[in-house]
């Protein structure tokens, strides 16, 4: 406290002392100490702190006010455009192996490095003291968090994505078990980007439930809470017994106005946001979900009131919802997508034609701009970005703060498959819902991540990415997960990329609307489903009525066994392909999974010595 009484003006040190959690105080000390801020600001969460901090914003440049009030634009560095897997690593002591699917680093060694980065970083900065909660506050889900950052850009984001934490800090007082956050953008140059990018580091220490992130401003690496927390909390839950999940919470409005909760999980760019915006449907999340067992039923909540989401694509026909938002007054972060001389944003995949000339993340811009590889740069960036808070959606569930969570009815997995998985199943149960839809996942690589995109990964849960346990003790947890449920939740698959022979999409963008009717009615068991070696796919006659009602558009017989064919040959490749990840890569695996795949692999022979290698769903029975 004498460290802060010395660093802080009266007031804001005032504000810390209404804290009554020594932790609290000797955490932020040491890093005002060694990151050297010129002034600290410590925020309440009044209306009057978050103004200031999204003022500031504007006036040192890291963003600009837009033409529609409310709207304002964010720029990263060129080469500050995803997640940066290869500099972030979970720190780990002597002798600690999460496996080869997870980076790491030695815990002294990582320290080291990261506290000679941060030695006076933030000299001719202003610190940002900023409180938040995961989770709704005064719940059993609730975690909460301190953010120190010299970004008024991430405080603002953090401040539109998460609930105020500053009274929940205030309220748990010296028993708060909270997270903690060091970022700092470093040196910025003149158009107000980090500098230092070959000093870019994100280090996760999970023994101290610390996130450190230097020189860099992409929402992925700077946003504490958002990923990077995923891996405190995972790591977390696996202690007490609960799931921590890259997941949507949405609810699927059935007959009798009913709603059905369904959670999702989806690599970027696979359709996740555009699934938990369907029009007619409400949202409780679209990205993390914090998951508990309580009186025998599975219980959700979002960890966060906001949304950080890709906007390519972003259109009036496909996402309307959305379409609606961004085009009108309210408080939202652009980042990463062009700008016209009168300040209105475009970007790929928008609304009309794409403006000759601009402003965006490589500076000037034009039409066949190429960088310095030769590349053509286009308007924005494939992974351009938006920030709101989820008040602003007109379909947001009324649950969103429930503190007791909500029944989750349905679990779902997807990902970019151009030739296996049909665009709909059901598993048989949860162990082969979690092991063939789950452990299975697959995905093409995409822009959201800095590499090469098309290459085929295997992504367990869509999670593999922010683990900070072994891989075969995280998939271990979603098995045991699912034991002395009363009433688990059915699990599901869907594939929204499944191309024809032509190379040619299968499904439009819309019929998704329709496996999701589909899903809820399967939940209440009010429709039937043909048994296939695979798991539990629709009867054409439920889906030709749902197609109707839903749609409003005749639905093929010969669309549907084309979509619905069981490709014998694609999915026995895909066994095996999994099969040696786990049996080379992870060393913990369960046993559950080998014996689930062998199971899967034995029934898709028989079938193809009865019916060969492409299969009719016409050819199975109804179950």
């Amino acid at each position: 406290m004498d460290v802060l009484k010395t660093r802080l003006n009266g007031s804001h040190y005032q504000r810390l002392e209404r804290i009554d959690n020594p932790q609290l105080h000797q955490f932020i000390a040491k890093y005002v100490e060694l990151c050297n801020p010129d002034k600290v600001f410590v925020c309440t969460d009044s209306p009057e702190d978050v103004q200031y901090i999204k003022k500031v914003a504007i006036e040192n440049g890291e963003e600009s006010e837009l033409a529609i009030p409310g709207h304002t634009i964010h720029f990263d560095s060129y080469y500050d455009q995803g997640r940066d897997k290869e500099n972030t690593r979970i720190l780990v002591s002597k002798g600690v192996d999460l496996g080869s699917s997870i980076s790491t680093r030695d815990r002294d060694e990582g320290l080291r490095e990261i506290y000679k980065i941060l030695k006076d970083i933030m000299s001719g900065h202003e610190l940002y003291v900023c409180f938040f909660c995961l989770g709704p506050t005064n719940s059993e889900f609730s975690l909460p968090c301190v953010q120190l950052t010299d970004s008024s850009y991430v405080a603002h984001n953090e401040h539109l994505l998460y609930r105020s934490g500053y009274e929940e800090f205030i309220r748990e007082g010296p028993s708060a078990r909270f997270f903690k956050f060091v970022h700092s953008q470093g040196e910025l140059n003149e158009r107000k980007v980090s500098r230092n990018l070959e000093k870019r580091r994100i280090y996760i220490d999970i023994e101290s439930d610390t996130v450190y992130s230097t020189n860099t401003q992409y929402g992925g690496n700077s946003i504490g809470l958002k990923k990077l927390a995923m891996r405190l909390a995972i790591n977390r839950a696996s202690e007490e017994g609960w799931l921590t999940e890259h997941m949507f919470i949405m609810a699927i409005h059935g007959p009798r106005s009913r709603a059905t909760y369904f959670n999702g999980a989806f690599p970027s760019l696979c359709g996740k946001t555009s699934t938990a915006m369907l029009e007619g449907e409400t949202i409780v999340g679209d990205d993390i979900a914090y998951i508990r067992k309580k009186n025998g039923e599975v219980r959700a909540v979002n960890a966060e009131n906001g949304m950080f989401g890709i906007i390519e694509g972003v259109n009036s026909k496909d996402d309307p919802i959305l379409w609606r938002v961004l085009n009108s007054p309210g408080e939202i972060i652009f980042s990463n997508v062009l700008v016209t001389d009168d300040k209105r944003v475009h970007w790929i995949g928008k609304n009309g034609e794409v403006p000759p000339r601009g402003y965006n993340h490589s500076g000037e811009w034009w039409i066949g701009k190429r960088d310095d590889k030769g590349r053509e740069i286009p308007p924005s960036h494939p992974n351009a970005r938006f920030t709101i808070n989820m008040r602003l959606l007109t379909n947001l569930d009324l649950r969103l703060d429930d503190p007791n969570g909500i029944m989750v009815g349905g679990i779902v997995y997807g990902g970019r498959d151009s030739d296996t998985w049909v665009p709909v199943e059901e598993a048989f149960d949860w162990a082969h819902g979690m092991i063939t839809k789950g452990a299975c996942l697959e995905s093409e690589t995409t822009a959201a991540t800095l590499g090469k995109e098309g290459i085929r990964e295997l992504n367990p849960m869509s999670n593999l990415d922010f683990l900070s346990i072994p891989l075969g003790r995280y998939i271990q947890n979603n098995l045991e997960f699912g034991k002395d449920l009363r009433n688990p939740p059915l699990i599901f698959s869907v594939n929204y990329f499944l191309k024809g022979k032509d190379g040619r999409f299968l499904n439009e963008k819309t019929d998704k609307k329709v496996w999701y009717k589909w899903m809820e009615l399967r939940v209440h068991k009010e429709v039937g489903a043909i048994k296939t070696p695979t798991g539990l796919i629709p009867e054409y006659q439920d889906l030709k009525r749902l197609f109707r009602d839903v749609l409003d558009k005749d639905y093929l017989g010969e669309d549907y066994i084309k979509q619905f064919t069981i490709r014998v040959p694609e999915n026995l490749v895909k066994i095996d392909r999994v099969a040696n990840y786990y049996k080379t890569k992870v060393h913990d695996t369960s046993q559950v999974l080998f014996e689930v795949l062998e199971e899967q692999r034995r029934r898709l022979i028989e079938a193809r010595e009865r019916y060969g290698d492409n299969i009719s769903p016409n050819r199975f029975l109804t179950h």
